[in-house]
Order: structure tokens, then C-alpha cells, then sequence
């Protein structure tokens, strides 16, 4: 078995990809042959950037304007996509808001904006990319979770709630669309060097390992996931050895 990873002739779709751990998974699928679309809610030039940059390497690549918590903006956003790179055969469930709240601090607003752009929004792209999966008897979805789904965290409850339901989603899924070619996982990241945490020797200390990870090793655990086909309805966590499931 080669250990090349081989994704050429498929489409993928990054949700949040202008940055951090999406662009590392937007690189990766590029780089393994995927055309990939590359999505920014605010964030324009990060995400004109990663598309370039895939493009510079001789892949291909669009940023795609939307918010992810809106249905309406995710259908107009992969019609797009399909016009210009083809049907979604990958789709990486990444866009994620992480407001730091305390118990007397959360809003009601916030915690429907946290499950809106964190879990809602898985629900929205899969059910509008899985007809052609179906039809094509393949596809891979991939969840981006946190360690957050099984411990406090840092951010709130909000957060932790956003995340546990985004790992039941996948194993939902996971179940109904097994026989069909679909594979569906998630990722669960904690303390990964990006804006949302700061590097720090406190928060490395919390890492069995020494460090906080990088957004290249949450992205080669996604790549893992995607050429697996005997693998579906999983977490897998990248935690430095912080906790065990």
C-alpha cells in the first residue's frame, strides 16, 4: 500500500479556511491533488491568500464568500463551488466561533450564534453536498470537534455544547450513510497554536507532550480520515496526549 495520498478528480469544501486550522487542511487537500474551495465568512484577503498560494503550487483553488449558519448563503456558496471546481466530493465541517464566556456572562444570543455557526452549520453543507455523494456512492465528511466536547475547556459552555453535538452529528450520519460510500469523522483538536490560542509556555505545560500542536498535524489526521474507507462515525483527538477517550 502507498502511503501517497491521492485525491486527484475530487472537489473538496473548507468552511473557515482562511486561517488556523482551516488553511492547514486546505493546503493538505491541495497538496494531495483535491481542488478545494476555500471559505471565508469576513476574513477576504487570509482567504484570496490560501487560494493563491494553492494555485501558485499548481493546484486548484476559489475563496468562496458565505455565512455557514445560513442556509440560503450555503446553497448560493456550493452552486458556486460546483460551477467552478465541480460537485463536492469532501467536505471539511471546520467554521466555528469560540467566544470566551463565563457562566454569568453568556447571552442568549451568544449561545444561538455558538450553535448556529458551530454545529447548525455542519447540518446545512451536509444535506446540500450529500446528493451528488449518494449518486456518486462516495463521499468524506470530516467534523472539526474539540477537546471541548468531552472536557470543560477554557472557552464555555456555549462551546462545549456546540462541540458534543457536532461529534453526535457525526456519528448520526455516520450510521445512516455507511452502506452508501460516505464516510463521515470527526477531528478533535485541543490547544493548537493559533489565534484562538495564544502560544504560551502556561498552555504548553498543560501538553503531555511539551508544546501545543500545529495545524499541520490536525490536518494530516483529516487527510487520514478521508482515505480510510473502513473508518467512519469516529473522533479522533490530536492532544498531545492531554486526555484519552
Amino acid at each position: 500500500m502507498s502511503g501517497t495520498v491521492d485525491l486527484r478528480n475530487r472537489c473538496a469544501l473548507v468552511t473557515g479556511a482562511g486561517r488556523g486550522i482551516g488553511r492547514a487542511i486546505a493546503l493538505a487537500l491541495a497538496e494531495a491533488g483535491a481542488g478545494v474551495a476555500v471559505n471565508y465568512r469576513e476574513r477576504r484577503p487570509e482567504a484570496n491568500a490560501v487560494a493563491e498560494a494553492i494555485r501558485n503550487r499548481g493546484g486548484k483553488a476559489v475563496a468562496v464568500e458565505a455565512d455557514v449558519s445560513d442556509g440560503g448563503a450555503v446553497a448560493a456558496m456550493v452552486a458556486r463551488v460546483e460551477g467552478q471546481l465541480g460537485p463536492i466530493d469532501i467536505l471539511i465541517n471546520n467554521a466555528g466561533v469560540a467566544l470566551r464566556r463565563g457562566l454569568d456572562d453568556l447571552t442568549e444570543a451568544e449561545f444561538d450564534l455558538t450553535l448556529a455557526v458551530n454545529l447548525k452549520s455542519a447540518f446545512l453543507l451536509t444535506q446540500v453536498v450529500l446528493p451528488h455523494m449518494r449518486r456518486q456512492r462516495w463521499g468524506r465528511i470530516v467534523n472539526i470537534s474539540s477537546g471541548a466536547a468531552r472536557a470543560a475547556g477554557v472557552v464555555g459552555i456555549h462551546y462545549n455544547a456546540s462541540k458534543a453535538g457536532m461529534e453526535g452529528l457525526t456519528r448520526g450520519y455516520a450510521a445512516r450513510l455507511v452502506k452508501e460510500g460516505i464516510t463521515v469523522n470527526a477531528v478533535a483538536p485541543s490547544l493548537i497554536e493559533t489565534e484562538m490560542i495564544a502560544s504560551s509556555a502556561e498552555a504548553a505545560a498543560k501538553v503531555h507532550v511539551g508544546r501545543l500542536g500545529l495545524p499541520e498535524e490536525v490536518a494530516q489526521a483529516v487527510l487520514m480520515v478521508i482515505t480510510n474507507a473502513y473508518m467512519t462515525g469516529q473522533t479522533v483527538p490530536v492532544n498531545g496526549g492531554m486526555h484519552f477517550n
